[in-house]
């Protein structure tokens, strides 16, 4: 998935104040704000899927805009353990994935045991009273979980570890790293800064947010179009 260039938008939103003439957005102003904007379209990809489940599936587009908002969120989609705590009876979610980075934990998906058994999530009710019929009773081949207050907990008891969870993580923070010029000027760095994790097709709509919290608003989008087109046509220029 094309991701969207942290450089790129940040010398859109720059160029846009300049021609407005509305002041300046520091870096560490900007990597702030667009930190939230990030968070705020990604979490409205829920709203919008949700909607989109509520739609009848006979609707000959639904499929491609549930693929559209399935593939925005599949870079949000990993792995990790679940660690039992010391003197509880409930596992904590992961906080590394299976790829060793650190991730903010957002939404759950699945819970496997031992690889490959996914466990049976029950509501507060059927998990207390699980045991007490032989039909319902967890077990390690039907094992099943309570998710409560970021906490999972799991029957049959005699299972400690071997627990994955595969879920969705909050996006990382956007960086435009810099380092101080001679003059005072920042000079962008690419090895310090952290892309947007949005597709490319969300420029638009994240330079207008960014914008509105600097407090422009821009109706036509077209403006935003161009001034990122000149932007890229200056990079390729310096490039070349």
């Amino acid at each position: 998935m094309a991701i969207l260039n942290v450089n790129t938008v940040y010398q859109t939103v720059l160029m846009i104040l300049n021609k407005e003439q509305r002041g300046y957005m520091t870096p560490t102003e900007f990597n702030t704000v667009a930190t939230q904007v990030q968070l705020e379209i990604f979490e409205k990809y829920f709203d919008d899927l949700n909607q989109q489940l509520r739609i009848p599936q006979a609707d000959t587009d639904y499929a491609d805009r549930q693929e559209n908002i399935d593939e925005k969120l599949a870079i949000f989609k990993t792995v990790g353990d679940a660690t039992l705590v010391a003197n509880t009876n409930y596992f904590s979610l992961p906080t590394i994935d299976s790829y060793g980075k650190i991730r903010e934990f957002y939404r759950l998906g699945n819970v496997l045991y031992n690889e490959e058994k996914v466990v049976q999530r029950l509501d507060r009710r059927e998990f207390y009273y699980a045991n007490q019929s032989r039909l319902t009773k967890p077990s390690t081949i039907n094992p099943a979980y309570l998710y409560e207050n970021q906490k999972l907990f799991i029957k049959p008891l005699t299972i400690i570890d071997k627990i994955k969870v595969d879920y969705i993580r909050k996006p990382d923070n956007v960086v435009w790293g810099f380092v101080p010029g001679s003059l005072g000027q920042y000079e962008h760095q690419n090895n310090l800064s952290t892309n947007f994790e949005l597709h490319i097709s969300e420029q638009t709509e994240v330079v207008l947010k960014i914008l509105l919290y600097a407090g422009i608003i821009i109706r036509d989008p077209q403006i935003v179009q161009a001034a990122a087109s000149q932007v890229q046509a200056d990079e390729t220029n310096k490039k070349s």
